[in-house]
């Protein structure tokens, strides 16, 4: 009985619950659907009254059909008009999309023509080794053996390029060697750099042309300075001579003699400086690094310049000498600290100090009476190198200067180095041997308290 009872009341609300089961899009066409007809009976019914009084009955279905295609045009349109929007925005996207790919491609050729016109080769590697862009240059001085995708150990084996590239991958660092390996004839500096995305670039410069006339330039100094030699100690020994055992020369014969012997004296020390630094320079020179004191350096420097020092007046005083030991070749160590020393001497007598005008060209001004000249020698361990200083309390280096005082017949007072006799030579020499051991050189100076140059030796393990 209950069965029953509920059997009827599904079937006595069977419309409505078959209305609500239908899911909501079907029930909103269905809804459509049942205006569309509810128009068409009313347009119909009026079109048939309008035929009862005007007997052309067939108006009212015409009226109809012609409404009901109207609504369903609209209602399409309605219904395709966002879809249409839609396309036409991804069809802009897309527009502006391909014109980046097209800008990244013309600018991917265009730094590619640049690259390859290069006269330095160029290597791009990935984080993991292998190359993933390599210029028209460097094929060819590998011979094509580079090629995209490969790795670079595999490709190029020479040792000083694959540390280069290591370090650069691993430590994050720039690295800068040279080789003369990886072609035959050929030398490259070596420059390998951390790229953001992991990877690094690899730039090989080519040097040979620049060595080949650096040579030639060597070559030239140190023959005419060979050449030059025996007839400037002639001609000193000659004057010395006439001076020494001459007395009938009158004073300005004296005079006469003793600017040709100062300038030939100058003439020997210039042509000496240069078969110096000639020395240093050639590939013969080998130094000969040994373990040695540091305080053995300075004290055999000072006892050779005590001459020099008594001329001048000045007064050599020590500062913190440390007790270990560096790798040196004492000789060419030797030459460096007495080039510092000399340097010291002459240019840093308190005597000699005026304003800043005078280094830039303006009138000298003397400054108040100054005490004794003073030259102080040091050296500290820092880390595992020995830093050692020279310092005076002379007129200083205007900061301009101190990155070129090390170049080859630089100086900062033309007028000064010619008087004193200095040839601008000692500084280079300096440089040269301190790098070649290893260690690095530098200056620091303030106007009016003199300057300090500070070179640096690696301990001796």
């Amino acid at each position: 009985m209950a069965q029953a009872t509920a059997s009827n009341c599904r079937r006595s609300s069977g419309p409505v619950d078959l209305f609500w089961s239908i899911s909501s899009e079907d029930r909103h066409l269905n809804q459509k659907t049942l205006i569309r007809l509810l128009v068409f009976a009313a347009l119909f019914y009026g079109g048939m009254e309008w035929a009862h009084y005007y007997r052309i009955w067939f108006v009212g279905i015409l009226l109809a059909a012609v409404v009901f295609g109207v609504l369903d045009y609209f209602e399409k349109k309605r219904a395709v008009e966002p879809l249409r929007e839609e396309l036409v925005h991804l069809r802009h996207s897309a527009e502006i999309a391909e014109r980046a790919v097209m800008q990244l491609r013309s600018a991917r050729t265009e730094l590619e023509s640049w690259l390859d016109s290069m006269q330095e080769a160029v290597v791009a590697i990935d984080v993991s080794g292998r190359i993933e862009w390599v210029n028209e240059r460097m094929r060819r001085v590998s011979g094509g053996s580079v090629r995209i995708g490969d790795a670079l150990v595999h490709t190029l084996r020479d040792p000083e390029v694959l540390y280069c590239v290591r370090i650069a991958l691993e430590k994050r660092e720039a690295c800068e060697r040279k080789t003369q390996t990886l072609a035959p004839g050929r030398s490259f500096d070596i420059t390998a750099a951390p790229t953001p995305a992991g990877g690094a670039v690899l730039v090989l410069h080519d040097i040979t042309q620049i060595e080949q006339v650096e040579r030639t330039q060597r070559d030239f100094v140190a023959n005419v300075s060979h050449e030059l030699r025996t007839p400037l100690t002639s001609i000193s020994g000659y004057v010395e001579t006439l001076l020494d055992h001459e007395p009938n020369l009158s004073p300005q014969a004296q005079e006469f003699l003793g600017i040709i012997l100062k300038n030939g004296t100058r003439m020997n020390r210039l042509i000496e400086d240069l078969l110096a630094l000639a020395h240093v320079e050639s590939e013969e020179s080998k130094l000969n690094p040994t373990p040695v004191a540091a305080a053995q350096l300075l004290g055999d420097a000072a006892d050779a310049m005590s001459t020099l020092l008594q001329d001048f007046g000045v007064t050599l005083s020590f500062g913190p000498i440390s007790g270990g030991l560096v790798l040196a070749d004492r000789d060419a160590m030797h030459q460096v600290l007495t080039n510092l020393i000399e340097n010291a001497v002459k240019y840093g007598n308190p005597q000699s100090r005026y304003s800043p005008s005078l280094f830039l060209g303006g009138d000298t001004t003397p400054a108040p009476p100054p005490e004794r000249a003073r030259v102080e020698l040091s050296a500290v361990e820092t880390g595992d190198m020995v830093q050692f200083s020279v310092r005076d309390f002379g007129a200083g280096i205007p900061s301009e200067h101190l990155d070129r005082i090390f170049e080859r017949f630089y100086r900062v007072d033309k007028a000064r180095s010619r008087e004193s006799g200095g040839t601008g030579l000692g500084l280079a020499i300096a440089k040269y041997i301190v790098t070649m051991h290893g260690g690095n050189i530098h200056a620091e100076s303030e106007l009016g308290h003199g300057s300090t140059f500070i070179f640096t030796l690696p301990l001796a393990q």
